[in-house]
């Protein structure tokens, strides 16, 4: 791993704001998922929640265009699911909409733990999901047209969040814990040593201060022992 590779992967995770996420409830077309997934990486929120009731919405390998290797998608069968484990981590529920109580999205404290819940292109957000959350926004718009492609809206949200966050000081301080963060920096900065050690059922080594391998002698030993299989 190259020395700026070390420090890019590290100031990515001293960025990354767990706090933070959005919700897919019901969102399928797959251009609208990859620019959800880019921009959610973008403003360094950490892993996000997808309602996907069909496997075959799931996102592939190449969907996000890279992305998903930085942002963990974790897939739901309904919406209650996802939000029952949202709410177990303390997070605020914000949903789209025009319902009465709606109120304009510049007008919350997105420094506090939240969760952005987006809805399916042609019905929008759930009722399930409206009725859960803790508020209702809305966007202005003062043109012909009612809504946003949900991507667009999602990523004004995202960088209102992002805006108030850098405000208050919140990015540069590393919140993950060191054994994932050791995790993204190995599989990402020696990835052929990563899939050897998943082949051999080996732990990661640690790496030293620029990023390279620190393994003991024994360690090496097993990572050039031949395999039967690798033959």
């Amino acid at each position: 791993m190259s020395p700026e590779r070390f420090a890019r992967i590290n100031e990515m995770l001293d960025n990354r704001q767990p706090d933070l996420t959005i919700c897919l409830d019901q969102v399928h077309k797959n251009n609208n998922i990859a620019a959800l997934v880019r921009t959610a990486d973008a403003v360094g929120i950490h892993q996000v929640h997808a309602v996907w009731p069909d496997p075959a919405m799931w996102v592939s390998g190449n969907t996000a265009s890279g992305s998903q290797q930085w942002v963990k998608t974790h897939k739901y069968q309904d919406i209650h699911q996802a939000l029952d484990v949202i709410q177990g981590q303390g997070m605020q529920i914000v949903t789209t909409g025009m319902t009465p109580d709606a109120v304009d999205y510049r007008e919350l404290d997105y420094t506090k733990p939240t969760a952005f819940v987006l809805g399916h292109e042609r019905d929008g957000v759930s009722e399930c999901a409206t009725s859960r959350a803790d508020y209702h926004i809305t966007i202005p718009m003062v043109g012909m047209v009612q809504s946003l492609n949900v991507s667009v809206a999602a990523a004004l949200l995202m960088y209102e969040a992002q805006s108030q966050r850098l405000a208050a000081g919140m990015y540069g301080q590393r919140k993950l814990d060191d054994a994932y963060c050791h995790k993204m920096l190995f599989e990402n900065g020696h990835p052929i040593y990563a899939k050897a050690c998943r082949r051999k059922s080996l732990p990661y080594p640690e790496l030293d201060e620029h990023g390279q391998i620190a393994a003991d002698d024994d360690w090496w030993a097993q990572m050039r022992q031949v395999q039967p299989t690798e033959v």
